[in-house]
């Protein structure tokens, strides 16, 4: 079903152009751009989007949960949100960092479900406690509290804000209130002038966002994230893969392994010594893959430093080069009269 155009989604569009795009962080806008898609195009029917226990719980439509924050039952109530929505996400947004705030975004959505149906829950035991309440126990349990929007995560947002600010104050229907109760104020007005709002989805939201500010929530998401990012930066031990995509080594890395060797330096024992450190945990293969390939890196470079001898006209002696280079110099010396003698007779 798709909708038209609607004087809340005018409004919307004027409050943008007010606070002005660019002053709009990126995360902020574009969230605030998804909901008013879906409320454009609806993933689904807000009965099909509306979270409840009996739809969530008994019928197992866990989908609801991701559905359900971002629908809208008409343009006052996406226009209320997303202009509540704009000024938290400015502030929060720009101190917590645009990656940091849409984690926490994801994170208070599904939360601010899970804790909305865990109050429903509760509240449907509360009251078969109380015998003259029956009747609305049935009404609960056939799941007539169907909630939908993206209020009880603006409460949430809330709470977080009014942590950063705790010796602020907000004005609520031009009443001068506290930041820390600032979100118990609102959540007790606007049931009163709209008793058709979601008492315990909003509820759910300020839960959440106390579970963040002042529980473990928090520091979870710190865990989870550096977890995340441990195992992406720091894989592993395994193959490792180079640029090229050519298999390196394998075991863990060390740091000082891509240190250059120079010439001077690099004697029998030294290089023993490397080599052993360098190869530990190698296949067979591997190493000798890695043999080949040092041997012909100094090969090249003893090549390269008998051009620049031959160049300046001089000629290293024995004991400057090294080893490798040292046992073919010998074996060429062994070899010379025999090739002398091959060429003179052949001339």
């Amino acid at each position: 079903m798709q909708r038209g155009f609607q004087l809340g989604l005018l409004l919307l569009v004027v409050q943008l152009f007010q606070e002005g795009l660019g002053n709009i962080p990126a995360v902020t806008l574009a969230v605030l751009g998804f909901n008013v898609y879906l409320y454009m195009f609806p993933a689904a029917p807000l009965m099909k989007a509306c979270v409840s226990l009996q739809h969530v719980y008994k019928y197992k439509e866990w989908r609801r949960l991701f559905l359900s924050p971002l629908h809208h039952i008409d343009d006052w109530h996406l226009y209320y949100n997303m202009a509540s929505f704009i000024w938290k996400g400015i502030r929060l947004e720009r101190r917590l960092g645009a990656a940091w705030f849409l984690y926490l975004l994801s994170v208070f959505s599904l939360l601010t479900g899970l804790v909305y149906l865990l109050l429903q829950a509760l509240m449907i035991k509360l009251v078969e406690v109380s015998d003259p309440l029956g009747g609305f126990v049935d009404l609960l349990s056939h799941g007539s509290e169907c909630a939908v929007g993206f209020s009880g995560v603006l409460f949430a947002l809330k709470v977080v804000s009014n942590h950063y600010n705790p010796g602020g104050v907000t004005y609520v229907l031009n009443m001068r209130v506290s930041n820390r109760f600032a979100s118990w104020v609102e959540l007790v007005l606007i049931y009163l002038i709209n008793p058709g709002t979601s008492l315990i989805g909003h509820l759910a939201g300020i839960l959440v966002g106390l579970l963040y500010t002042a529980g473990p929530l928090k520091t979870i998401m710190e865990t989870c994230a550096e977890f995340v990012s441990s195992d992406v930066n720091n894989p592993q031990p395994g193959s490792y893969y180079s640029s090229s995509g050519t298999t390196g080594y394998r075991g863990t890395r060390r740091e000082n392994s891509e240190e250059p060797r120079h010439a001077e330096d690099s004697t029998r024992d030294h290089t023993s010594d490397y080599t052993e450190s360098y190869i530990a945990g190698l296949t067979e293969e591997e190493q000798l893959e890695l043999a080949i390939r040092e041997s012909l890196n100094e090969r090249g470079q003893t090549r390269q430093r008998e051009t620049a001898s031959h160049r300046h006209g001089f000629q290293p002696s024995d004991e400057e080069v090294s080893p490798e280079e040292l046992l073919r110099r010998r074996r060429l010396r062994r070899f010379e009269p025999g090739l002398s003698s091959q060429r003179r007779r052949r001339l």
